[in-house]
């Protein structure tokens, strides 16, 4: 069974930065991403990376987020910098075994195979 957990969630004051990571039991993914669910609205694709290495990112976080994985340690990461505080949400680790090339692409992913629980991030202004 495969087992997403996120981790380095954390309350911050704006400009600040953080770094997620999330450990996966398997990393054999063509797709992985990082979402965010943010309180009252609708969860949204953030950032996803192909198994090329290939990323995208949705444009309120271009220069400022950036996705990577270690495939020896599998592990993804989300560096976020110059946090906002309408980056404050529920972060969640995903991973698919089917989304490649074009379609593993964030702003138009909605949906992955497999989840982690989630990581808060806070960001006060």
């Amino acid at each position: 069974q495969v087992q997403l957990v996120e981790s380095g969630g954390d309350s911050v004051q704006a400009g600040g930065s953080l770094r997620l990571s999330c450990a996966a039991s398997e990393f054999t993914f063509t797709c992985m991403g990082w979402f965010r669910q943010a309180p009252g609205k609708g969860r949204e694709a953030v950032a996803t990376i192909d198994s090329d290495g290939s990323t995208v990112y949705i444009d309120s976080v271009k220069g400022r987020f950036t996705i990577s994985k270690d495939n020896a340690e599998n592990t993804l990461y989300l560096q976020m910098n110059d946090l906002k505080p309408e980056d404050t949400a529920m972060y969640y680790c995903a991973a698919d075994s089917f989304l490649a090339g074009r379609y593993c692409d964030a702003p138009r992913v909605h949906n992955m195979d497999y989840w982690g629980k989630g990581t808060l991030v806070a960001i006060s202004s």
